[in-house]
């Protein structure tokens, strides 16, 4: 196993009667940002908490460079909870400080670490501030900044992107790309699944408890229904009804998304749009993550 490979495996937690975690396995290398989505209750944070060593998995493993989760692996992880681990009424630089400390930086370290944190996620001049003086996105930039003061071996991160505007959005990206780029496994949970898409190396699909996919979202893709994108403008509703192994995804101002069979000729459907009249787009469309995600879990 490579060094700081993130692993779990055969990982299963129950609660009582619910199954939370079932038999789940998958592992995050070194560099690699690994989006890992799924429906509320699907098991991410359930799954991030085992990884923690906070809960404890009722069966199977969860390794970091081949190490077990204990105490000295756990100082090495940092860690962006979704609901906010701050405290609302310490200054932003002490609080920080403080975190630093308590991962095994000296002062002097804690404050330089500190300072370059805060200086790159643009919320220097707010050290003085208590946390809940904050807006909701300065709040959350303190939040990365207090899982990355310490300098840790890997990321993990729940609902990073949630309630950021656009700006912070990409101030985050960036910083988990640079993390990515030293050889640190970075994985995090999202409903935005367009950035998932944007900026993962593999993506997995959990839903009730069971990891249904995993692979980059090319791979992903590779796994749909191929799709044709049509624009007829002068074609009647259903003129794609009838044809065999065509089925109509989408259809609005004329244009028509079609999901076709492997079988299924891409010449015959455009011979059948022609025939409606004057065909303006023809194409092959790749789905969307955000597709691939509403297949995989109702399936």
């Amino acid at each position: 196993m490579t060094a700081n490979t993130l692993a779990l495996e055969r990982v299963s937690k129950r609660y009582g009667d619910v199954v939370a975690l079932d038999d789940l396995s998958f592992e995050v290398q070194p560099g690699e940002i690994f989006g890992f989505v799924g429906s509320n209750g699907a098991g991410k944070t359930t799954t991030m908490r085992i990884v923690l060593g906070v809960l404890a998995a009722d069966a199977g493993e969860v390794r970091l460079g081949g190490r077990p989760i204990d105490l000295d692996v756990r100082r090495t992880i940092g860690y962006m909870p979704e609901e906010r681990g701050l405290y609302p009424k310490m200054k932003v630089g002490a609080q920080l400080s403080y975190l630093a400390e308590l991962h095994g930086l000296s002062r002097s370290d804690a404050r330089a670490a500190v300072t370059r944190w805060t200086e790159r996620l643009g919320i220097a001049e707010r050290l003085g501030d208590t946390v809940d003086s904050l807006s909701l996105g300065n709040q959350q930039r303190v939040q990365l900044a207090a899982a990355l003061v310490h300098d840790p071996a890997v990321l993990v991160l729940d609902e990073p992107f949630s309630g950021l505007d656009p700006v912070a959005v990409d101030v985050m990206s960036e910083v988990l790309a640079e993390k990515a780029a030293t050889g640190v496994p970075v994985i995090f949970s999202s409903h935005q699944l367009d950035l998932v898409q944007r900026l993962c190396h593999r993506v997995g699909i959990i839903s009730r408890g069971h990891m249904r996919a995993v692979g980059t979202v090319d791979e992903l893709r590779g796994t749909g229904p191929q799709q044709l994108v049509v624009h007829a403008p002068g074609a009647a509703a259903d003129w794609a009804d009838r044809l065999v192994g065509v089925r109509t995804v989408d259809r609005r101002d004329g244009r028509t998304v079609l999901e076709i069979d492997a079988a299924t000729d891409d010449q015959a459907v455009l011979a059948a749009a022609l025939k409606t009249g004057p065909v303006h787009e023809f194409s092959l469309r790749r789905p969307t993550l955000t597709e691939l995600f509403r297949e995989v879990v109702t399936a």
